[in-house]
C-alpha cells in the first residue's frame, strides 16, 4: 500500500488537460435540481469542509437576492453556524450523539439540506455564498479516484481512467475521474468549463492527502466527557464549536 506522502505527489502531478478530457468525455452541465445539496429521506447532507473553509464561510457575506437563509448574517456567524461534525464514527448516546470523528461537514436545516441552500417558488436551486462554496461543492458530481482520496456522495456511476505521468512504474498510479450519480452528467460541456473544474479537482484531491497527512500527524487519542463529541482535523483535536480542545 501507497504511503500518504506518495499519493499526494500523484495529485500534485495529476495533468488539468487530462482531467479536462476526461470531463468532457463524461459531460457535465449543472440543472440546480439541489439533489447534492439537500438531504434525502433520513441521510441529511454531509459534504466535507477543510477548517479554513470554515472558517471563511463564517465571514462571508450571503447573497443579498436569495431570501430564506437558514444562516445568521456575516457579523453574527459563528463556526456551528457553518459546520458541524461529521457523524460517521460517531454514537447516539443519553444526550445524543458522542465520540470522535475525524472531518467536518457543512452544516444543515431542520430538513437535512445545507444551511447555505435556498430554493425558489419554482423550485429552482441557489447556493448564497456560491462564489466562496467549499471545493466539494465546486466539484461535484466528480472527484479524482486516488488511495487517499475520499469517494463522496455514495458510489460513482461512471469512471474514466487517466494517463499515467511520466515516470511512472505502474498504471496504478494514474488515478481515475469518477463520476457520482447526478442529473447533469452526460451533458455538454465547454472545454473552458471542463478545464476551470478539472483545476478544482487537482486541488480538492491534493488539498484531501494534505488534510489526511495532517490528521494522521496530529492525532491523539482524546480524553474526552461522556456524552462530548470531538473532531480531529489537520489542526488537532477540536469541541463542535471549532475551538481547541486542550483549550
Amino acid at each position: 500500500m501507497r504511503s500518504l506522502e506518495a499519493e499526494l505527489e500523484s495529485a500534485r502531478e495529476l495533468a488539468v488537460d487530462d482531467l479536462a478530457d476526461a470531463i468532457e468525455s463524461i459531460g457535465f452541465e449543472c440543472t440546480r435540481c439541489g439533489a447534492c445539496c439537500t438531504g434525502h429521506g433520513e441521510d441529511e447532507h454531509t459534504a466535507t469542509v477543510f477548517p479554513d473553509e470554515v472558517r471563511r464561510l463564517e465571514d462571508v457575506p450571503t447573497d443579498d437576492n436569495l431570501e430564506g437563509e437558514t444562516v445568521p448574517d456575516a457579523e453574527d456567524r459563528e463556526w456551528r453556524d457553518v459546520a458541524r461534525p461529521m457523524p460517521y464514527g460517531l454514537e447516539e448516546g443519553d444526550d445524543g450523539l458522542e465520540g470522535e470523528t475525524f472531518e467536518w461537514a457543512l452544516e444543515t436545516d431542520g430538513c437535512g439540506d445545507c444551511a447555505f441552500y435556498v430554493e425558489d417558488e419554482a423550485g429552482v436551486g441557489a447556493c448564497t455564498v456560491h462564489e466562496d462554496r467549499p471545493l466539494i461543492c465546486r466539484t461535484y458530481p466528480f472527484s479524482v479516484g486516488l488511495a487517499g482520496t475520499s469517494q463522496p456522495m455514495g458510489e460513482a456511476v461512471d469512471s474514466v481512467s487517466l494517463p499515467a505521468q511520466a515516470g511512472a512504474d505502474s498504471e496504478d498510479k494514474a488515478g481515475v475521474l469518477r463520476a457520482h450519480e447526478c442529473e447533469g452528467l452526460g451533458r455538454e460541456i465547454s472545454r473552458e468549463d471542463a478545464e476551470e473544474l478539472a483545476r478544482a479537482l487537482k486541488e480538492r484531491a491534493v488539498r484531501e492527502l494534505e488534510e489526511a497527512i495532517g490528521v494522521r500527524d496530529e492525532y491523539e487519542p482524546a480524553d474526552q466527557e461522556p456524552g462530548e463529541v470531538v473532531v480531529h482535523d489537520s489542526e488537532g483535536a477540536k469541541r463542535v464549536d471549532g475551538t481547541p480542545l486542550d483549550e
